[in-house]
């Protein structure tokens, strides 16, 4: 993998020689230890469990897209401590784009970086099959934060944000100054034309006019000279950099090296597919990889080491006399033309015909799922009747358009875009119907959250998921959910659109509570009846919610009597006070409240496994011998969908019958799509991270 010569970067920062460092690389040990589950309260005073017992399950559970960075690493963490391979899988779990996976960039970007500090061999050597789970552009994303810092691009956002507002504001001020200054010149010259004594005056107020013109001009020049000064800087800053970190940070050059080396090895593979006629086996490596001078280029002079990896100097013996710089030009400009500007043509990418005016000849047919929903405003500008027809195509089945990358909750939010909605409804479609040609969910109702403390994008989330799952599952239960609600109800999901279906379930009544109970007496009452046989009963019912529930599951007393010791948080159990007896420097009183709190941890470990002795298991037997009444003998699985950052587990790790998943993704529902139980938490996240692609993963330090 190693490359034999180092970066040499632009011209500005270019030296023939450059002395390495060596750094030793250090890998973070943390002791495993396991417990049994602590109980806690939710911040609505339930009772609730702290964590599942399981710390690669509480990864897989509580990490969220809105989840801070310091607590994903905290959960990496413990994690990777429990079992590396599992937690290696996870991570990659949070960025897949297919399968299973969730579609977390963000959260997989940051813990990336962590295998980086920590694992960088891992990360490094499995950088192609990182690639699988997302796109290639992780992976020179991926340097570029690691450079720039985590929060780069947050930053740099925030500051693009303050640029144009300020640039908006001062366009408006100059808008507006300039209105009442023609007021006033237009109300002089009124009264100058009155008096033909003045025409000397006016002439002079034209010339003074015409030269604050001129220096405003010459001023505004003087501002963009500095600005692409400035840019030339910024860039040449980042070079050195870049140049400066590959040549004296061995760790960095190593991640560095393996990242060119996949693109290098994928586009050789292309070219090598282009040239037989192969066309469909040509990768997206081309799509993703760096352009020449391109800001990924410019920070991280990643074109250079891909451009020597596909043409090394013994690859043509007129190399061999050139100089190093002029090698490293010349390859550069050959990637350009002779590998990218190829693919790119033959990849039919919408952005090649788009920059290239070519709207009449853009296939549409071949425009991925996300390019789909951001260009569809340009498509109809430039192309609307061509455009139009392709969208008629696609309603009467004669044509496809994609969805596979969306997120439920991103199409419903396209839905007031220009046009109508007209694209959300068909990638709509065709998400739907791919997941049914994976199975249906037999018999299955979901329960939505649209409570107050959903606000925002989980409760888009929550509205997106629970219309789908109403979607996939067979009669009698199909389009139907369940209200968030003190007395639950099941409800007929009410409109033809899209847009009216989603703005039904946000519109459902809310009591403020979801009461699991209440849930499965209302499914009871229903079966019985219509007099449903068992194979037609709810076999899963699922819960889109931020796990904050109001005393879901008929705790009480528990509840209430134990809110006196810490409820509303989650670190409510105390330690045992090891200190030894009292010590020679140490007062009497010292000592008695060092005892009060040892037995105060010694209560809490009592009330703890007095209320596990109570706990769920023990509704879960009330709920049993309830259908048995009835004559039913299986009782619905529950899949708890955790949709907000919450450290409230409902259920510990090794629960029957239940489920804990996370996230915005529908991918997940594939789990669920197969006619097999949910064993426990355990099983079902172990099922997620089974595929093909996870079993390529592989722990190196």
């Amino acid at each position: 993998m190693a490359s034999d010569s180092l970066l040499l970067g632009p011209p500005q920062i270019y030296t023939k020689s450059t002395t390495i460092t060596a750094v030793e690389s250090s890998v973070e040990t943390l002791n495993l230890s396991t417990q049994e589950p602590r109980l806690g309260f939710t911040e609505n005073c339930s009772l609730t469990y702290n964590a599942s017992g399981n710390p690669c399950l509480d990864f897989f559970f509580h990490v969220v897209p809105s989840t801070p960075s310091h607590e994903t690493v905290e959960r990496v963490q413990k994690a990777w401590a429990y079992d590396p391979l599992t937690t290696l899988k996870l991570i990659c779990n949070l960025r897949g784009v297919r399968g299973t996976g969730k579609s977390d960039k963000q959260r997989f970007y940051t813990a990336a970086l962590w295998l980086h500090k920590h694992h960088p061999k891992t990360l490094a050597l499995n950088a192609r099959t990182f690639a699988d789970f997302g796109y290639f552009k992780d992976l020179p994303e991926i340097l570029y934060l690691i450079l720039e810092g985590e929060s780069a691009r947050e930053i740099a956002k925030r500051e693009w944000d303050q640029r144009k507002g300020a640039k908006g504001i001062g366009r408006r001020r100059m808008q507006g100054s300039r209105g009442r200054a023609t007021g006033r010149m237009a109300r002089k010259s009124l009264a100058k034309m009155k008096k033909s004594t003045e025409k000397k005056n006016r002439t002079s107020s034209k010339l003074r006019k015409e030269l604050r013109i001129k220096q405003n001009i010459a001023k505004a020049n003087l501002e963009r000279e500095h600005a692409r000064t400035m840019r030339k800087e910024r860039v040449l800053a980042m070079a050195k950099k870049a140049f400066e970190r590959y040549n004296r940070d061995p760790v960095y050059r190593f991640l560095h090296d393996a990242v060119s080396d996949v693109f290098a090895e994928m586009l050789k593979a292309d070219m090598q597919a282009l040239n037989e006629g192969r066309h469909r086996d040509i990768s997206l490596a081309a799509k993703w990889c760096p352009s020449i001078d391109s800001a990924y280029d410019k920070s991280l002079l990643i074109c250079e080491s891909i451009a020597k990896r596909v043409f090394p100097k013994e690859s043509d013996p007129e190399y061999q006399t050139l100089e190093d710089a002029h090698y490293a030009f010349r390859v550069r400009d050959r990637l350009r033309k002779q590998v990218l500007v190829p693919l790119h043509k033959v990849l039919e990418l919408p952005e090649v015909y788009m920059s290239a005016n070519m709207w009449e000849t853009l296939p549409y047919k071949r425009v991925p799922s996300v390019a789909m929903k951001n260009y569809k405003e340009h498509f109809l500008k430039h192309d609307n009747k061509r455009f139009q027809e392709y969208l008629e195509s696609v309603k009467h089945g004669e044509a496809t358009i994609a969805a596979g990358a969306l997120l439920p909750h991103e199409i419903i939010a396209s839905l007031n875009d220009s046009d109508g909605g007209q694209v959300a409804e068909l990638q709509w479609k065709r998400m739907v119907d791919d997941l049914l040609k994976k199975g249906k969910l037999s018999n299955c109702i979901a329960v939505c959250d649209v409570s107050g403390s959903m606000c925002g994008k989980p409760m888009n989330v929550c509205v997106a998921l629970g219309l789908m799952i109403s979607e996939l599952s067979e009669d009698p239960w199909k389009g139907h959910v369940i209200t968030f609600d003190t007395n639950p109800t099941i409800q007929m999901v009410q409109g033809d659109s899209l847009s009216e279906k989603t703005e039904f379930i946000r519109n459902m009544n809310w009591g403020g509570s979801t009461n699991f109970q209440a849930v499965f007496d209302q499914i009871l009452d229903v079966a019985v009846q219509a007099d449903l046989t068992e194979d037609q009963l709810i076999q899963k019912v699922f819960v889109f919610s931020d796990m904050e529930f109001d005393q879901a599951s008929g705790h009480h007393e528990y509840g209430n009597y134990y809110a006196g010791f810490g409820y509303g948080g989650y670190n409510n159990s105390m330690d045992d006070d090891d200190s030894s007896d009292m010590d020679s420097d140490e007062s009497e009183s010292d000592v008695n409240a060092r005892r009060q709190r040892r037995n105060e941890a010694r209560q809490q470990r009592e009330r703890e496994a007095r209320l596990r002795r109570s706990g769920w298991e023990t509704d879960y037997e009330v709920i049993q011998r309830k259908f048995r009444e009835k004559g039913y003998n299986k009782v619905p699985e529950i899949v708890f969908w955790n949709l907000r950052n919450s450290k409230a587990t409902p259920v510990p790790s090794d629960q029957s019958g239940v489920a804990l998943v996370s996230g915005f993704s529908k991918n997940l529902v594939k789990l669920f799509l197969e006619n097999g139980g949910i064993i426990n938490p355990v099983a079902v996240m172990h099922e997620a991270i089974s595929g093909e692609m996870y079993q390529k993963l592989a722990i190196y330090d």
